[in-house]
């Protein structure tokens, strides 16, 4: 398999293949684009479920293969102190974090605007610091409404390749690897949480949409924060 080639149907794959071919389908792609891009490669690790199973994957690959995660001021407790025991684990994990001013209740009045400041900027300065060609990131389609549209390579912005390596994982396949491979999760989900992001903007749903919980009464509902929808690249 190609790293760039022709994309396959994903509703096929999603269903047809059995676990232990989407993890050798998996680290096959990170495996071909880190023979491709070598240290221009880097996983974006939010320390959510899918990203700590794709950031395993890819120190299945290489131990040198580097990472970054983006925390904001409004991160819980425990997401904070998972962030903690992770970089203290792995130190090639490099935070990135904007201390700009914003209006105390920004992500009321105008969550787009508080997830492009304090998310997608700082995911933008990652890149261009880390001199970033090939981004790996913790994707699913089969997560909630928004991510059906994506690919396992994507080029969204020039000279940025986006590799989703778990995009056709579902969920139970997700808690299968993390139970197999024993890879150390975020407390949070212990208490109910599907779906991880900011402490005012994450809810415990009984819905059956992974990402029901997020931003939940504002018109981002079961959205994006931005990161993968916006430019990243100027």
């Amino acid at each position: 398999m190609s790293v760039l080639a022709e994309q396959e149907d994903l509703k096929s794959l999603v269903e047809n293949l059995n676990f232990k071919q989407k993890v050798d389908r998996s680290l096959g792609l990170i495996e071909q684009a880190y023979k491709k891009y070598g240290e221009a490669l880097v996983v974006a690790n939010s320390l959510g479920k899918d990203s700590v199973v794709v950031w395993d994957l890819a120190k299945r690959v290489s131990p040198k293969i580097r990472g970054f995660i983006v925390t904001t001021r409004f991160k819980p407790l425990e997401t904070v102190e998972f962030m903690k025991q992770e970089v203290a684990r792995y130190p090639e994990l490099k935070i990135y974090k904007s201390d700009v001013n914003i209006p105390a209740q920004l992500y009321r009045t105008d969550p787009d605007k508080c997830c492009d400041l304090l998310k997608v900027e700082p995911v933008k300065r990652a890149i261009e610091e880390m001199n970033v060609d090939c981004w790996v990131t913790g994707l699913r389609c089969t997560e909630g409404r928004t991510r059906v549209d994506f690919q396992e390579v994507e080029q969204r912005d020039r000279g940025l390749i986006k590799l989703n390596p778990v995009l056709i994982w579902k969920e139970r396949e997700i808690w299968q690897y993390i139970a197999v491979y024993e890879v150390k999760v975020n407390p949070l989900y212990a208490l109910g949480y599907r779906s991880l992001g900011c402490s005012p903007c994450t809810k415990i749903t009984n819905d059956d949409n992974e990402r029901a919980g997020r931003w939940i009464g504002t018109s981002k509902c079961g959205g994006e924060c931005g990161i993968h929808t916006r430019p990243l690249k100027n």
